[in-house]
């Protein structure tokens, strides 16, 4: 097998998610060998010939292939975009069941191949599937990471971002928990360029409005894109290259994403959504983030919720 050069990623699943963070990634330059799997042979060949055409308005010239679980053996990032996609009227924890199956026979053709990188989950219910990932593959922890609440947050960066007239970058503030119906905005430690969000609430009139207004369309996001349009991708591709390039470029940059606590912010064997430091060798530490005790009552009843899910996962390894 010819060794790789550079920095190589597998996206396993060519749909909406799966090829949308292939083009990111191919328009950001973040890595050098880029290898496509999908079920439907036809298409991903046809979706890697027009990324292929895409190559020279490029930042760099990325291999790209239409691979096969072989593939993963020596890839330093391999992203699972593939499972049943959220259906209008669903919430993402509906959709465990087949997509544990699923996700039970990828991971374990991954590990076949020798693969000793990191997985970047992608599929809903992201926190359970990359519990069952972590679970199913043998990796420490470290190397497991559910996309968590990156999506959500750049949600709520927007919304407060329009709200106070700056741009996104401009706002420090994270949600945080499930990648659900239960995530939380921590509104206790936000701030825009270095102004308590708190301080600048209590000079609008409409501030408690404006913060139950936000958190209300962070939170049904996705169900109103998906009503109109069928899926979400674009946004959530972002993020996930935005974590690839944390990963690949050692960044130590701190994002929201889905991974295992032990101990951290009260709660012990859940994979959830919380800031993270991200580099080389995966999620390496969790940002115990102080939240208020409405915040932190949120958190636990929402890593309750995850566990109670998590559960379907231990019961399916003893099958």
């Amino acid at each position: 097998m010819t060794r790789k050069v550079g920095n190589k990623v597998v996206i396993i699943g060519t749909g909406a998610v799966g090829i949308s963070y292939a083009f990111a990634m191919l328009n950001q330059g973040h890595c050098d060998e880029m290898v496509l799997i999908d079920l439907n042979e036809n298409r991903v060949r046809a979706e890697v010939r027009d990324l292929k055409h895409g190559i020279l308005y490029a930042a760099t010239p990325v291999k790209i292939i239409a691979g096969t679980y072989d593939d993963c053996e020596d890839a330093d990032i391999v992203c699972i975009c593939a499972g049943a996609p959220q259906r209008p009227g669903e919430t993402r924890l509906d959709l465990i069941d087949n997509n544990l199956k699923v996700f039970h026979g990828i991971v374990g053709k991954v590990m076949a191949s020798g693969f000793d990188g990191i997985f970047l989950i992608a599929t809903n219910p992201v926190d359970v599937l990359s519990y069952a990932t972590w679970k199913f593959s043998g990796l420490p922890k470290e190397r497991v990471i559910g996309s968590g609440t990156i999506l959500d947050t750049a949600r709520l960066c927007n919304c407060l971002g329009q709200a106070f007239d700056v741009a996104p970058v401009s706002v420090d503030a994270h949600m945080i928990g499930e990648h659900g119906d239960s995530v939380i905005a921590a509104w206790s430690s936000a701030s825009i360029a270095g102004m308590p969000l708190q301080k600048l609430l209590e000079n609008r009139p409409d501030g408690q409005e404006l913060m139950q207004r936000i958190h209300r369309d962070v939170r049904n996001a996705a169900y109103d894109i998906i009503e109109a349009k069928g899926a979400t991708c674009y946004g959530i591709a972002m993020g996930l290259s935005r974590i690839s390039r944390a990963i690949l470029h050692n960044q130590n940059v701190v994002l929201t994403v889905s991974t295992l606590l032990q101990g951290e912010m009260g709660q012990e064997g859940v994979y959830i959504g919380v800031p993270a430091v991200i580099n080389r060798l995966g999620s390496v530490r969790v940002i115990d983030k102080p939240l208020d005790a409405k915040e932190s009552e949120q958190f636990n009843r929402s890593a309750t919720l995850l566990k109670s899910y998590q559960e379907k996962v231990d019961h399916f390894q003893a099958i």
